[in-house]
């Protein structure tokens, strides 16, 4: 995978579009300079825990004896549930936090940019490939400058795109989402097979 395709999927799993209802709800009752302070703040935290697992990857894979294999297949999976559930959002999403508090790491950071899909994700490239650790944080800072711009200028994003067509948009991502979850998980069961057969060999 080179830089450019690990950021793309990087970015789809961050998920900017689906995210930018839920920041404007989050983040509604407070005024607009406060809000891209709060905004910018939670961002380069969720930065910060997002290269803090790709660096300290390898040494948790190792420390948990996990293989390469189960760590693809896993990963594919949960990136499966989160592309249904770009495909197919639920309503049901609401602002985890009580009247007039401002958020903190949480929700905000982690989990909505630095969640579960994306820290093992950027753990699997860690470990597929540890020489190329330059690409994984290039293509980690491209996804993650993306996806800050999109959300810094939400207003003005979401008033010019609509709501109907940010729902479409959204479900083409998880679409994209979707074939990439499919292709790691094949790529999975066939490094498997192959170490498995070199094993019986």
């Amino acid at each position: 995978m080179d830089t450019i395709s690990a950021a793309a999927m990087l970015f789809l799993i961050m998920d900017p579009m689906g995210n930018l209802p839920i920041f404007s709800s989050i983040l509604r009752h407070l005024d607009k300079k406060r809000r891209r302070i709060v905004l910018a703040r939670e961002l380069v935290i969720a930065l910060g825990i997002m290269l803090l697992f790709l660096y300290a990857g390898e040494t948790i894979l190792g420390f948990l004896s996990l293989k390469q294999e189960a760590i693809s297949i896993s990963g594919s999976i949960i990136l499966f549930l989160i592309s249904l559930k770009m495909i197919f959002p639920s309503d049901g999403q609401g602002s985890l936090l009580a009247a007039g508090e401002e958020p903190f790491i949480v929700p905000l950071a982690v989990p909505m940019l630095a969640g579960p899909s994306i820290i093992a994700t950027l753990i699997l490239l860690a470990h597929q490939d540890a020489t190329r650790m330059s690409d994984w944080t290039m293509a980690l800072f491209i996804a993650w400058g993306a996806s800050a711009t999109i959300l810094m200028l939400g207003e003005v994003f979401e008033r010019i795109v609509g709501e109907k067509l940010l729902k479409a948009i959204e479900r083409l991502m998880g679409m994209l989402l979707l074939m990439l979850a499919v292709q790691m998980f094949l790529n999975g069961i066939e490094s498997y097979f192959h170490h498995f057969g070199t094993v019986a060999q």
